[in-house]
């Protein structure tokens, strides 16, 4: 059975979507924005908008009972590819400070973001 997952952790959805949904042995986010979902502002610099929407798709993760080091895989979306070298500085802290195996990654540059934000990240993680 399908679960919507949905937290006030994370910022809500802006469109016919939901923030992740629990298939019962895996979990699959929608991309996350780095919008702080507190005070919905968006910081101009790469670094924090990087971690932000990761701490945005760990809290749609955990809302399903699981944790960071439960994530297998994730999609980036940057505006800038020249960003990559900040971008993946902080996805490897953030998975440094969480005890958490790196998992596979994609990381493709678009042409425009939601909200012309300059990351989205999105992840599967699995039930184990």
């Amino acid at each position: 059975m399908t679960q919507v997952l949905h937290t006030d952790q994370a910022p809500a959805a802006i469109g016919p979507y939901v923030q992740g949904v629990d298939l019962g042995n895996m979990v699959l986010t929608s991309g996350q924005i780095p919008v702080n979902p507190a005070t919905g502002e968006v910081s101009e610099d790469i670094a924090e908008q990087a971690r932000q929407s990761l701490e945005n798709v760990k809290a749609v993760v955990e809302s399903s009972g699981l944790k960071v080091a439960d994530i297998v895989k994730m999609t980036v979306f940057v505006k800038d590819l020249n960003d990559f070298a900040t971008v993946n500085e902080v996805y490897g802290k953030f998975f440094d400070e969480h005890n958490a195996p790196y998992p596979a990654r994609s990381c493709v540059e678009v042409a425009r973001l939601p909200k012309d934000v300059k990351i989205e990240i999105e992840a599967i993680a699995v039930r184990k």
